[in-house]
């Protein structure tokens, strides 16, 4: 993306991007060109759009939970209709911490198919057009001895944590990550809203995280928090901007996220150079900014 393009006003929280008056012509073209008809039902207002045509070069990247979804529920059919004709318009793609058996039961088993680009893990694994396009091995570049450190002080460390409950599965190891939960990915729905609010006002993912950072601080890795009940490890630049290196031929990335506080699981990629930041709130706020974006409202 040309430097003249981006500015701090792109990162944004519902406004469609400034350009300045004063840069180059192809900053000053309009996104977008009417094209077909779309109506949106948001509750009990029934929105009427003008489907908006994107020319070349144009990505909008989400992520999944808090954006496409509710934390780890499955897309409404709403949501995935609104994505079908979001896709007719311009590139779209998915990018999740999760890996690909976990994403497909929230989008749907078809997910390769109904998007362009799918990153699970992050984009350690990268899906285009349905093909596997790449994969990183957390295994290989870390080695089992230190890999062994980790999880052995880590599942200590979960042990002596006294908090209201427990379940099972405190570390899951992923193809390119490690996801850590102080209560165990096991627990039931309930329990994971009862361990989030809990989290909330005890901060155990962030002292846990700070504690690991600071043991582990010889390994060079990351801790990201996200999601309702763990946080994921991986070395250092193995977040969410990992992908960006699969969408160098757009000119212009819009990534929309509902965790792009620091800490958060969305921060690297929202604040990249290489984005257009968007933070939302729901899911239904993200249909609301991509059609604030994307669509002409009539």
């Amino acid at each position: 993306m040309e430097e003249a393009c981006k500015s701090n006003d792109l990162h944004n929280t519902g406004s469609p991007p400034h350009v300045n008056s004063d840069e180059s012509s192809s900053c000053r073209e309009p996104l977008i060109g009417v094209q077909e008809r779309y109506k949106w039902d948001h509750g009990e207002d029934l929105v009427e759009t003008v489907m908006a045509a994107t020319k070349p070069g144009v990505i909008a990247l989400f992520d999944v939970d808090g954006t496409l979804t509710a934390p780890r529920k499955v897309a409404t059919p709403k949501m995935l209709q609104f994505m079908r004709e979001l896709r007719k318009v311009l590139t779209v793609g998915v990018v999740g911490g999760s890996d690909l058996v976990k994403i497909s039961e929230q989008l749907g088993s078809s997910v390769l198919d109904d998007y362009d680009y799918v990153f699970s893990e992050n984009g350690l694994v990268a899906h285009k057009d349905g093909k596997l396009i790449g994969t990183q091995s957390l295994k290989s570049f870390l080695g089992e001895d230190k890999l062994k450190e980790f999880i052995n002080f880590t599942l200590h460390y979960i042990a002596d944590l006294d908090i209201p409950v427990k379940r099972g599965t405190f570390i899951e190891f992923r193809s390119g990550m490690l996801n850590v939960s102080p209560i165990g990915r096991n627990c039931s729905q309930e329990e994971r809203d009862e361990f989030e609010k809990y989290d909330k006002v005890h901060g155990i993912r962030t002292e846990m995280v700070s504690v690991l950072r600071k043991k582990f601080a010889h390994l060079n890795l990351t801790f990201s928090i996200g999601g309702q009940i763990s946080f994921d490890v991986f070395p250092l630049g193995w977040d969410k901007t990992y992908c960006l290196r699969y969408l160098k031929e757009f000119n212009e990335i819009h990534f929309f996220g509902d965790k792009t506080y620091k800490g958060g699981n969305d921060h690297e990629i929202y604040e990249s150079e290489l984005t257009v930041g968007h933070t939302v709130t729901s899911p239904e706020d993200t249909v609301q900014q991509c059609i604030a974006l994307f669509w002409a409202i009539k």
